[in-house]
């Protein structure tokens, strides 16, 4: 691939003391990456060095900068977001690691609002010790939809034989009820629409929505959202979209309907990832569907129990990062395509436009 051609993939490293690092070193340790993408870890020199001498089997080396527009095409980089000495304590939830974790994730986002990456895959973080007053979110997607100003968006689960998006996402469940509401339904809806069109190249999506309650309400005998919000959206939503339901969770994914469908919208997060996990031929990737950019993530949290011990696995890792290019890549095509074809529309507006003229003037 040409130099130029190749993205450029920005890291955030996660909870210091969580296997992010380790899997950012693992993962971009094979230098046949580099063919493909440019990658920035945003973190520092040091807390790149304790992990890599953990792994002392991998042959990892990188560029150090601190300027975005002088990267190494050639090699990692890393973006050094901060020079202090800090100390990394594997497994250890602290204060620490979530506080670093917020900076790369700032320097990181700062980067894919300028442009500067073209693609984000952002390591786990841990939900409680992140939160500050430069982060008071339950993770990752909500916090992107803010500094990205989206008026929506989707946690979006995607492997090789199944994608999954959510209506609520780390919500009580006593509280979902409150968040099932047909606008609520009919955006998300448009949201998956729209991104497997445009990112993932479908042409005419089909999308499936799961009932709320058992057996999808039993007609209203074991409770009545299907008929009272869940179908009237379905309903609405048809005007544009192909979308069927609402259909029994259990039954559902035990029939394997899942793989008939380019997408399952699942109401509350267990209904939708305890499936995907178990199901999922592969290693799942957490996509942000409605953004203006690309953000991906591996299906796992910060593991601290196997944290500095060189166990963590870096196989859904890898999925996020590859998913990432494709998406970019996609999206490029999807452009190109809608671009050519405006252009075509308006060669021919301007041909109709000639030949009215000259049949004025004939006239």
């Amino acid at each position: 691939m040409n130099e130029l051609q190749k993205p450029v993939v920005g890291f955030s490293c996660g909870d210091l003391n969580g296997i992010g690092l380790e899997l950012i070193v693992k993962s971009l340790a094979d230098h046949r990456i580099l063919e493909i993408c440019v990658p920035v870890i945003f973190a520092s020199n040091k807390s790149i060095n304790f992990y890599r001498k953990s792994l002392p089997d991998i042959n990892f080396s990188y560029n150090s900068t601190k300027d975005l527009s002088k990267l190494s095409h050639k090699q990692v980089n890393v973006y050094n977001c901060w020079e202090e000495e800090v100390q990394i304590t594997p497994g250890i939830l602290n204060e620490t690691g979530g506080k670093y974790a917020l900076i790369s994730l700032q320097h990181a986002v700062d980067a894919l609002k300028q442009g500067a990456v073209d693609a984000l895959v952002t390591a786990p973080i841990h939900k409680k010790n992140i939160q500050s007053p430069g982060f008071n979110f339950s993770g990752h997607t909500p916090y992107l939809k803010a500094v990205f100003a989206a008026s929506d968006v989707v946690m979006l689960m995607i492997a090789e034989n199944m994608r999954v998006g959510l209506v609520t996402e780390h919500v009580p469940l006593a509280e979902v009820g409150k968040y099932i509401t047909k606008e609520n339904i009919i955006q998300k809806l448009q949201i998956i629409n729209q991104s497997l069109q445009k990112d993932f190249g479908i042409d005419k999506p089909r999308i499936a929505v799961l009932g709320l309650n058992p057996h999808a309400g039993d007609e209203g005998l074991v409770g009545n959202e299907e008929q009272t919000i869940i179908k009237p959206a379905i309903k609405e939503a048809k005007q544009n979209i192909l979308v069927f339901g609402p259909y029994s969770s259990d039954a559902f994914f035990a029939r394997g309907q899942h793989e008939k469908f380019d997408a399952v919208l699942a109401l509350y997060h267990d209904q939708g990832l305890i499936p995907f996990k178990s199901l999922a031929i592969g290693e799942g990737v957490n996509y942000t569907a409605g953004l203006d950019v690309v953000r991906t993530s591996p299906d796992h949290g910060t593991a601290f129990d196997i944290a500095g011990k060189g166990k963590a696995d870096a196989t859904s890792f890898l999925a996020a990062i590859f998913e990432a290019i494709d998406i970019v890549r996609r999206r490029k095509g999807y452009a190109e395509v809608r671009q050519n074809r405006l252009k075509k529309m308006s060669a021919k507006l301007l041909a109709n436009a000639v030949d009215e003229k000259v049949e004025e003037s004939e006239n």
